[in-house]
């Protein structure tokens, strides 16, 4: 069935064209109502009713899944074509049937993982610890780690320790903690609770943590750790939150996996030789560890930010909710609606779906919203919206590129992206905007000067393989681009004086991009394959291997091409080729007549010779290693019996 998009002018506050956006879109349009959440409410009932519909109104979205509950059908989608393209834009249909368009782009369901909380609950700190406690005592399962300042409660509603939390790890429902100092309540006898002797090691369970003590967080990026509370215990009203949200985690929940894992792409190590560690540097939870020759992600503590998947040179690790597939797909359809319904040079705003949308809404509703030709798109995980999706967003038919920022967002991450993409896209074709003003917003994407042409190409295939057509298509009449330092793009560069064709970087290159020649001595290079991750130059024992960032829009990238090469030794036996004859006769210039095993001219012509005939001319020489002495005679009955006679 057709997808219906159900119109709203809201009271008549926005122009809406009904047939360029049906045109557009491709999807049919209602007539346009006034107040569907007031006056017509029973239209918008009915128009739920008839299935498959899309009412243009985030802001009632409550109101109207209410509504059909109510009248016992499915719950309609929604896009908001208000606050994003209806106030604050003087021709807005174009822009209305590309957002239109891109909310019937079908995201993949989300993988995720049932995590269970039986309600253990470790509270940290005095005072106002014991205060919590008492309060979620009747809820959860509680513990309270008191301070050394704080007395012992004399209760039972919740139990008492004291001493040293020297260590916390894992996160919602599967806390481990360890303890130093351990002391336990001694029950039994008269007068105030004591406390038993102290422990050292004790370790333990428990599903939440809530901390008041004030000190230091017990977690990096603490605050994107699940079922981990912390609050300031002098303000009260941070410690009533943080004790209304520990008293809601108990149960079931389902806890998103984020990332996707391929180990055979990670180009962590390789023989226990550092590499690539950009994911390991960057994420902001601890989430990722090494295995050694890759990396592992902990999906409990994985938060989400999508760090990971934007610094990833060979696409090891993903971002799954949604995957870039999808993300490519949302922006080809913007780009392509908006054209289609006659828009001219777009631009892309991109969004996350707090701080973000809210700035949008405030701008529209009390300010001159966006302009018509800026085309909002809104992620998930802003960090994960890197290099290749803004190429991917340039290369779909967007002149300019703008990442708000909310005060969340890693900026090392996302600005090491942007930069990466203006290499590739030419200076300031992306911006990020740091703004904390709804009216700033606007001023700011009106100020656009630098845009970015391009005859529009449809992002396919990995981040890698988008960000080469995306590079080509901006750049059609360049054949080399020079990139910024670390960047996942370039070429190896060999010092051939130094270099002995070992082809110890060939046996370690994690995604083959190096390779030799089974015929003949020869170091080849693929440089499409190459992820910069400096293996091959940590490992190199002559010291004859450097990185250089660049980006060969040229066939030759996707080609082998031969960076070193030498003459083969002859064997002066068989004549069968063998090794490199520079090698081999410096071996044999310095082994010669100097080395016990080669003091003779005749050992020493072994050097030249192949396996197999080295191994015939030292089972037939005089010192020949293989030879044992002369056999001794067997024994047989009668020698044993004539040394009993002897004797």
């Amino acid at each position: 069935m057709t997808k219906k998009l159900v119109l709203c002018d809201c009271l008549g506050s926005q122009k809406i064209d009904a047939d360029g956006i049906a045109e557009a879109s491709g999807l049919a349009c209602s007539k346009v109502y006034t107040s569907l959440c007031m006056d017509q409410i029973d239209a918008a009932a009915s128009e739920i009713a008839q299935g498959d519909a899309i009412l243009a109104c985030q802001q009632e979205r409550k109101r109207f899944e209410d509504l059909a509950l109510e009248i016992d059908v499915e719950a309609p989608g929604f896009v908001d074509l208000r606050d994003r393209a209806g106030w604050g834009s003087e021709k807005p249909t174009a822009k209305m049937a590309a957002l239109a368009a891109e909310a019937t782009v079908a995201a993949p369901a989300p993988k995720t993982v049932d995590v269970v909380s039986e309600g253990t609950c470790l509270i940290l700190g005095g005072h106002a610890a014991l205060e919590a406690a008492d309060q979620l005592c009747d809820i959860l399962a509680v513990t309270v780690l008191l301070d050394n300042a704080a007395e012992i409660p004399a209760t039972r509603k919740f139990d008492v320790i004291r001493g040293t939390l020297r260590q916390a790890h894992g996160a919602l429902g599967q806390f481990e903690t360890k303890f130093d100092q351990l002391q336990q309540v001694t029950l039994g006898g008269r007068g105030g609770f004591e406390l038993g002797p102290a422990q050292d090691g004790a370790a333990s369970f428990c599903d939440v943590i809530l901390d008041l003590s004030g000190e230091q967080p017990l977690f990096s990026a603490h605050e994107k750790r699940e079922g981990y509370l912390r609050a300031d215990p002098g303000h009260a009203p941070s410690v009533a939150t943080a004790v209304l949200e520990a008293s809601q985690l108990i149960g079931t929940f389902e806890k998103p996996l984020y990332v996707r894992m391929e180990a055979t792409l990670c180009a962590h190590s390789r023989a226990e030789q550092p590499a690539c560690s950009n994911c390991l540097d960057i994420c902001p939870t601890g989430a990722i560890t090494s295995a050694g020759e890759h990396v592992q992600v902990d999906p409990m503590i994985c938060a989400g930010c999508g760090a990971c998947s934007a610094v990833c040179p060979s696409g090891a690790i993903s971002y799954d909710a949604p995957p870039p597939s999808a993300v490519f797909r949302r922006l080809s359809t913007l780009a392509s609606t908006y054209f289609k319904a006659g828009g001219e040079a777009p631009r892309l705003l991109v969004h996350d779906a707090e701080y973000g949308l809210e700035m949008i809404e405030l701008s529209a509703r009390f300010g001159d919203g966006l302009p018509a030709d800026v085309i909002p798109l809104e992620v998930d995980a802003l960090s994960g919206f890197g290099h290749a999706e803004m190429l991917a967003a340039l290369a779909t038919g967007f002149v300019h590129v703008d990442v708000l920022l909310s005060p969340k967002t890693d900026r090392d991450v996302i600005t090491s992206q942007c930069q990466l993409a203006c290499a590739v896209a030419g200076t300031d074709s992306v911006a990020l905007l740091d703004l904390a003003d709804p009216d700033g917003l606007t001023a700011a994407v009106s100020n656009t000067v630098s845009l970015v042409s391009c005859e529009p190409v449809l992002p396919m295939g990995t981040r890698r393989q988008v960000t080469r057509l995306a590079a080509m298509a901006l750049n059609p009449d360049e054949t080399m681009l020079e990139l910024p330092e670390n960047a996942p793009y370039g070429a190896v560069v060999v010092d051939a004086d130094a270099c002995t064709l070992c082809l110890s970087c060939v046996s370690l290159c994690p995604s083959g991009a190096l390779g030799d020649n089974p015929d003949q001595p020869q170091l080849r290079f693929q440089e499409d394959a190459c992820l910069q991750c400096g293996l091959c130059s940590n490992i190199c024992p002559e010291n004859a291997i450097t990185l250089q960032p660049q980006l060969n829009l040229t066939e030759t990238a996707l080609s082998q091409v031969v960076l070193h090469e030498e003459e083969p030794f002859a064997c002066i036996e068989c004549g069968s080729l063998f090794g490199v004859k520079s090698t081999v006769e410096k071996i044999t210039e310095k082994l010669a007549g100097s080395h016990s095993m080669f003091a003779t001219s005749e050992a020493a012509k072994m050097i030249q010779m192949c396996d197999n005939c080295r191994i015939q001319a030292q089972f037939h020489s005089e010192n020949n290693p293989f030879q044992g002495g002369e056999k001794p005679r067997v024994r047989t009955t009668e020698d044993y019996l004539s040394k009993r006679k002897d004797h």
